[in-house]
């Protein structure tokens, strides 16, 4: 009899073990399922920059959020936007909070001490926005004015070299703007499409027709990222030769410059 139960008991120990087997294998099956989901690509911006990025409800749209969206697909990774201070961008690349920074970046010997860039995917300039009845004409009259520029932009970075000029930063390039038309300051330095956005809604300013200065925009990546980097790079030229950029570009930005 004791044979018997010991038996029975054998044979269920058996059966729960293959059940708990088969139970291991469906959960295996659901993990792997989980691990083929697509990793996540986190851009870091300032959504006060358009056309490139800017605020759409809650989301952050533009030309750069449209790139770095078609860069995340052609790597088969989805794209996540953090919207943030303009001068915190590099430091969240740099901690790893973000894997690329891209918000109208011109590429400079001050940033590449800090952070490795991309191929570049756009060129532009920064502009002077006056008051119409200004008698400044042009960069050379910018000596000794009061100047409004966004904190952390290459318009922040050049101003400093005019010429006895007083600089006022701000952390918003509209605010800048807003000063100018104010009285406040004498003119602005700022990258030329979101000129023309800040300049069709400010009554009484203008841009002047001769550029501050001409440069060329790229994503930053963390330095030493060289495998990021060149799959960044490769996703760009794909993008360029299947005419994908100058789609996103136009999408934003009209050929008459409207």
């Amino acid at each position: 009899m004791k044979k018997k139960v010991l038996s029975l008991l054998l044979v269920t120990a058996c059966v729960l073990s293959m059940t708990a087997c088969g139970s291991k294998k469906e959960a295996d099956t659901s993990d792997s399922g989980d691990s083929a989901k697509k990793e996540t690509l986190i851009m870091a911006t300032n959504a006060e920059f358009p056309p490139y990025e800017f605020h759409e409800g809650d989301e952050v749209v533009g030309i750069d959020a449209d790139i770095a969206a078609a860069v995340a697909e052609e790597l088969g990774m989805e794209l996540k936007i953090e919207d943030m201070a303009f001068d915190s961008i590099i430091t969240a690349v740099n901690s790893g909070k973000a894997d690329i920074g891209a918000a109208g970046m011109t590429v400079t010997e001050d940033r590449l001490e800090n952070v490795d860039f991309t191929d570049t995917y756009a060129t532009a300039t920064q502009v002077i926005i006056v008051k119409e009845d200004s008698a400044i004409t042009g960069p050379d009259d910018l000596a000794g004015k009061k100047i409004g520029v966004q904190l952390g932009t290459t318009g922040d970075l050049y101003a400093d070299d005019i010429e006895d000029a007083e600089v006022e930063r701000y952390n918003k390039g509209f605010e800048a703007v807003q000063a100018v038309q104010q009285g406040k300051i004498d003119a602005v330095v700022i990258d030329g499409e979101p000129a023309k956005e800040f300049v069709k809604d400010a009554e009484g300013l203008k841009i002047l027709d001769e550029a501050f200065t001409e440069e060329e925009y790229a994503i930053a990546v963390k330095k030493g990222n060289d495998e990021l980097k060149e799959n960044i790079n490769k996703a760009l030229a794909t993008l360029k030769d299947s005419g994908k950029l100058d789609e996103i570009v136009a999408k934003y930005i009209s050929a008459d410059g409207e």
